[in-house]
């Protein structure tokens, strides 16, 4: 199989995205990976440095979800597979929208998560074709798909 380029949305207060691309490259993968912003400054604050200030903090965080939409729509129509992950700490309603983004493409979603979000994570985890725990079960996943191996 050729290259893949997979798209990682979701939580970002952990190193999962460095895991599973560690992971994908120890295994001789041939996978691009995309990502959305992750400083949380510049995803914040994108819309009012690149089109102007604003008064009201609803027009502020307006104009960067648009322009951060742009970005991740656009990574997300490109990708072969998305992955998003559901961390502990945070709601992450931007990677509920990814699952469903690219759900509704029919993009192949994999949803990572803790087993103690699966109540919460059910509909999620519906649209998606693989479920798992952790970042080595997803890097586990791509081998499969791009290699047919197990190990």
């Amino acid at each position: 199989m050729n290259g893949l380029i997979v798209y990682l949305s979701g939580e970002i207060h952990t190193d999962w995205r460095a895991t599973i691309e560690d992971g994908c490259r120890a295994a001789g993968l041939d996978i691009t990976f995309t990502a959305p912003v992750t400083d949380h400054d510049a995803s914040d604050d994108c819309g009012v440095t690149i089109l102007g200030a604003e008064d009201r903090a609803f027009w502020h965080d307006h104009k960067s979800a648009k322009l951060n939409a742009i970005r991740t729509r656009t990574l997300i129509e490109q990708a072969d597979v998305v992955v998003v992950r559901f961390g502990d700490k945070y709601k992450q309603w931007n990677a509920a929208f990814d699952a469903g983004y690219a759900a509704a493409l029919g993009t192949p979603l994999i949803v990572q998560h803790d087993p103690a979000l699966t109540h919460p994570l059910k509909e999620v985890d519906a649209a998606a074709l693989a479920v798992a725990d952790t970042p080595a079960q997803v890097v586990g996943i791509l081998r499969y798909v791009m290699t047919g191996s197990l190990g």
